[in-house]
Order: structure tokens, then sequence, then C-alpha cells
């Protein structure tokens, strides 16, 4: 019986410094993620980058970074990791496929924002639309028509055609 609880003790102490290590690399880890990503939306709004991709680019960081601590700490605990990466890595390509549209009309987007080939309220002929720039979106550009009619274009065609900017009156 002394033999058995002996076993047994070791075990738990083994196993359970390590569990208890894993969820401090856990909190740890956590923790720096939610300050590293809320001083680089702070570096990124001083240097008058737009909101939205600040944010967007600060959320992308943080979950990527509590990938890196989550899969961390199932290492000490002593998971075996590489099928882990794996499975990230084939979920990574088939979102990205599945994405693939939704990517490009993105990254035009970025492109138009950080480019600015023109400005909220100029009058533009743009993907096979014509009329008033409202807004600038992520994926869509607003364009209101001489009919007042809102008219949605993906960023992706607007990029990808001519862009024709009418001169202010």
């Amino acid at each position: 019986m002394q033999e058995t609880f002996d076993k047994v003790s070791v075990y738990l102490i083994q196993y359970g410094m390590n569990i208890i290590a894993a969820i401090l690399i856990f909190v740890i880890g956590k923790w720096v993620a939610k300050i590293a990503t809320n001083l680089l939306e702070k570096v990124m709004i001083n240097a008058k980058i737009e909101q939205t991709i600040a944010t967007f680019t600060k959320n992308i960081v943080y979950y990527g970074i509590l990938v890196f601590v989550g899969i961390a700490a199932l290492n000490k605990i002593g998971v075996e990791t590489n099928s882990f990466l794996a499975v990230i890595g084939a979920a990574g390509l088939a979102v990205g496929l599945a994405l693939q549209g939704s990517l490009s009309n993105f990254a035009a987007g970025v492109m138009m924002i950080l480019f600015q080939p023109f400005r909220l309220g100029d009058y533009v002929e743009a993907g096979g639309a014509e009329g008033t720039v409202q807004e600038i979106q992520i994926f869509s550009t607003i364009i209101i028509n001489k009919d007042n009619k809102k008219i949605i274009v993906p960023n992706a065609k607007i990029t990808g055609d001519k862009i024709t900017v009418y001169p202010k009156k």
C-alpha cells in the first residue's frame, strides 16, 4: 500500500507541477498578449493608421499570440503539439482559400485607404459605377449615383479597373 501511495504522490507532484506551469504560461501569455496588442493599437493610431485597420490588426495579433501560448502550455503538460501545428496550418490554408475573394477585397480596401486615389465626397467613375463616394469600407465602397441610389461596389473591382475622379465644381 505504501509503495502505491509513493508512486501516486510522485506522479501527482511531477504532473501537478507541469499543470501549474502550463496554467501560469497561459495566464501570463494572455496578459502579455493583451498588453502587447493594446500597445500595438496605440502605436498604429498615433501613426494615423485607420482605426478599422488598427483594430483588425490588433485582434489578429492577439489571437495569433494566444494560439502560440496555448500550444506552449499544452507542450508543457506533455501533449504532442506537432499534430496541432499541422491542423492549424491546414485550417489556415482552408480559410485562406475559402476567403480568397473577401481577402482580395480587404487588401484592395487597405490599399485604397493608404493611397487614397479618391476621397469621401469625390465624384468618381470606378468599378462600373458612377457617383459620389459616400463611404470606403473594408470590403466595399458605397457610391451614391445621380438618382440618389446606393451602389455598393467590391473594393477589388474598383482597384482592378480604371478610376476616373471628376474635379469638384
